[in-house]
């Protein structure tokens, strides 16, 4: 089974966001999902670091709604930036200190904040140790750093127990 879904829970995200993208649950939609969660892993395997031997269910599942709602609250922020004055906007970036050190947390949590609009990882520090953060409205770093850590890397690092 491994060698068939290496990384069973990216499938199944690939699979829900392929659904989700096509608004349709066709058959030869669903099929080329299907194919697409199956093979994509497959074909990235060798970029991927050493995917975690544990993942616990209860914090993904609290994890899950709680960026969900971040992605579609973030949208509506962003979209209210986007076609406001252009004085309302504050960017900049934010120096984020990572706690873990495990690259798949880090991988996931850099994935994470590029996928909530307004937010994109820029780049990570050589030794691991920071994430920089480009954000379209950001009125205080600290908060913004401090909000990346709680809301994302600590429930992150309780889903991949290192």
């Amino acid at each position: 089974m491994s060698r068939l879904l290496p990384h069973p829970v990216v499938s199944l995200a690939l699979l829900a966001v392929w659904l989700l993208a096509w608004d349709s649950v066709a058959p030869g939609i669903v099929l080329l999902g299907l194919v697409a969660a199956a093979g994509l892993p497959r074909l990235t395997g060798r970029f991927w670091p050493e995917a975690p031997r544990r993942v616990r269910l209860r914090p993904l599942l609290r994890f899950l709604p709680r960026f969900a709602w971040d992605v579609v609250s973030a949208n509506v922020v962003v979209a209210a930036l986007v076609l406001g004055p252009r004085s309302r906007l504050r960017p900049g970036f934010v120096v984020v200190p990572l706690e873990t050190r495990d690259p798949w947390v880090t991988t996931l949590l850099a994935s994470v904040v590029t996928l909530t609009p307004g937010t994109v990882s820029a780049n990570l520090s050589g030794d691991g140790s920071a994430l920089l953060v480009h954000s379209l409205d950001l009125p205080d770093a600290a908060a913004a750093a401090a909000e990346i850590k709680s809301r994302y890397e600590r429930t992150l690092m309780e889903i991949f127990p290192c």
